[in-house]
């Protein structure tokens, strides 16, 4: 599904030149539930921005369901985007002047269907959120863990074949916290692919795979599984 070899991402300006990735070698197989872990600075966010396309690398090779993108047009990316990739993000990013259904709506009015295809679409990815008593609400009006909720079902609404979530509890308590990765876990075993940035040691523990990258460069600590533990405490340790 993802498939990324010796991808670099270097931003410069005039006066310094920053590496962001470094080389970076991460493959995703369809249905997997993989997160992404790191200390601040480690290039997750760059990483993730790669890989939804909202972001161009610099070096390397990007497959995307089999497909190449780095020589993709804009227009080619957004398309792309917009039919394979569902983003949930940390803020939820909801608009707060329009309730649930016009939020969900939002992305698909760019994908040329009928009105009839996005009620449905919007009706069935709200009720598979547990929010189909609430798609006339406002942002505002919601807990944290129903907005959070709301985002994803935006997110679903599309169909996509890769759901990339950023710190998608770090907004949340615990108890809500749980809930949304409860609902990431049955979203995943749907067969829906995910990848998601974490700094907590206990969800990035429930996924099937942890990958960790420090200064642009992944490791995947599935294969040493000390290495994932040594990871946690140190994540741990850094919150404390």
């Amino acid at each position: 599904m993802l498939d990324m070899r010796g991808v670099t991402k270097v931003y410069r300006t005039e006066l310094v030149e920053t590496h962001a990735l470094r080389a970076l070698d991460l493959h995703v197989r369809e249905g997997e539930f993989v997160a992404v872990t790191g200390p601040s600075g480690s290039g997750k966010t760059t990483f993730l921005n790669i890989a939804g396309l909202l972001e161009s690398f610099t070096g390397g090779e990007y497959r995307l369901d089999g497909e190449d993108v780095s020589g993709l047009s804009d227009d080619a990316r957004s398309k792309l985007r917009n039919r394979k990739i569902g983003f949930i993000f940390q803020s939820f990013n909801l608009i707060p002047d329009l309730n649930l259904f016009d939020n969900v709506d939002v992305p698909l009015r760019y994908r040329g269907m009928s009105a009839a295809e996005r009620r449905q679409r919007i009706e069935e990815s709200l009720g598979r959120v547990g929010l189909a008593s609430r798609m006339k609400h406002f942002p505002a009006e919601l807990s944290g863990g129903q907005q959070q909720r709301a985002a994803i079902a935006r997110a679903l609404a599309g169909s996509p074949r890769l759901l990339l979530a950023d710190e998608p509890t770090g907004n949340l308590d615990s108890q809500m916290a749980r809930g949304v990765l409860e609902l990431l876990e049955e979203i995943n075993g749907q067969g829906t692919t995910i990848v998601m940035v974490t700094h907590d040691p206990e969800l990035a523990a429930r996924a099937q795979r942890n990958v960790h990258i420090v200064d642009g460069m992944a490791t995947d600590l599935s294969v040493e599984p000390s290495l994932l533990r040594a990871a946690h405490a140190s994540l741990a340790e850094a919150q404390s």
